[in-house]
């Protein structure tokens, strides 16, 4: 490798900004040092947590070439990618799962370059180095296994080379496909869902609820706070909600990250009652958190989707991931993406039965988004 250097470092926070931010580039905005720190500066990353933030860095003659944003996990939460199965196979085994290593962002079901590269690098040679050195990581840590969650395809292939066995999920996205106005997505639906749609945002517009759209600098620094109380009312009301995020990520994304933020806000009798904690970058919309302190009809699907949708269409925005699960989108004009996730199992036993797994899940994956693709909830377009 000549004179590169791998080494671990303790925390994004402890890189220089902007040079993290220039192996970012264009890419994922929830790779940006202002996201990553944050989390950890607000205390959501701790040992306590579960959670420690230990990016990989290649550096030549002190200078950072190639990163990748790593995790020593002691648990499986708040990861997207689904392995605790594996862990229950592993601990019946006599094999310890916990602690491993995890390559993503924490609590963000997001697809985005994993392997962050120099400008003027070459990607390519880079991706391999990273990927040879998480596995030589982990056999030297004696740690079970790395996961590499919601990577991109060029990275898949490097890993798969570095002996990572592949995992594929699917998420609903919605594709802007040259939308005039929100009507003109409309008229893509069948009558009987498109006059759905309509009833739905009619009588919420009825409820006396009204929607507001801001981003960036518009949103006012008095909308965090019910921001945050929106997020705290889905943890508490969902069985299955876990609280990662704290205030102090709320007021730390305020002050920097501001400029990615798209904040969609209801009011009724004046009062913001809902709201969405939206992310953007370059051509895309990405929907995080989401939550109403009154239930009122037809609330979530207009906060969530229609009216993120109308922000997409009237900004030119490509494309709007909102996040892991739900079927219910797809009926929505949201269709199948396929996700990608790379795994190396130290231990070669549960590496060939977690290999056997994937191979039977990966058709199971692959038929189902072949299946919903066919089952579009809109009709064939000019394009």
């Amino acid at each position: 490798m000549g004179m590169a250097d791998v080494e671990i470092a303790e925390g994004v926070a402890a890189l220089p900004r902007d040079e993290w931010n220039a192996l970012v580039g264009d890419a994922s905005p929830f790779l940006e040092w202002d996201w990553l720190a944050s989390l950890e500066d607000a205390g959501t990353l701790t040992g306590t947590s579960g959670w420690l933030s230990h990016p990989l860095v290649v550096r030549e003659k002190g200078r950072i070439l190639a990163a990748c944003p790593l995790y020593v996990k002691g648990h499986s939460q708040g990861e997207f990618v689904f392995d605790m199965g594996w862990a229950d196979a592993a601990e019946q085994a006599g094999i310890r799962y916990y602690p491993k290593l995890l390559v993503g962002v924490p609590f963000t079901p997001v697809t985005g370059a994993r392997f962050l590269v120099a400008p003027g690098e070459e990607r390519s040679k880079w991706t391999r180095v990273l990927a040879t050195a998480l596995r030589e990581f982990c056999v030297a840590q004696d740690m079970s296994s790395v996961h590499v969650n919601f990577c991109l395809p060029d990275e898949l292939e490097a890993l798969q080379d570095s002996g990572f066995l592949t995992r594929v999920g699917i998420q609903y996205h919605w594709q802007n496909e040259g939308y005039q106005g929100f009507d003109d997505y409309l008229s893509r639906f069948r009558s009987k869902r498109r006059n759905q749609i309509k009833r739905e945002q009619r009588q919420l517009a009825e409820a006396g609820v009204s929607l507001q759209t801001l981003a960036g600098d518009e949103i006012p620094d008095d909308l965090f706070p019910p921001m945050y109380d929106f997020y705290m009312s889905t943890i508490e009301n969902r069985y299955w909600g876990r609280q990662y995020l704290n205030y102090e990520l709320f007021e730390s994304v305020r002050d920097r990250f501001r400029n990615r933020l798209v904040f969609i806000v209801a009011f009724q009798d004046g009062e913001p009652i809902a709201g969405t904690f939206n992310v953007a970058k370059g051509d895309a919309l990405y929907g995080r958190y989401w939550g109403t302190l009154r239930y009122v009809r037809h609330l979530h699907f207009n906060v969530c989707y229609y009216a993120a949708v109308d922000y997409c269409i009237r900004n030119g925005l490509s494309r709007f991931e909102p996040g892991a699960g739900g079927e219910y989108k797809q009926i929505r004009g949201f269709d199948a993406q396929p996700t990608y996730s790379a795994h190396f199992l130290a231990d070669a036993r549960l590496s060939r039965a977690v290999e056997d797994f994937l191979e039977r899940e990966r058709v199971q994956s692959e038929d189902s988004i072949e299946w919903i693709r066919d089952h579009s909830a809109l009709k064939p377009g000019n394009s």
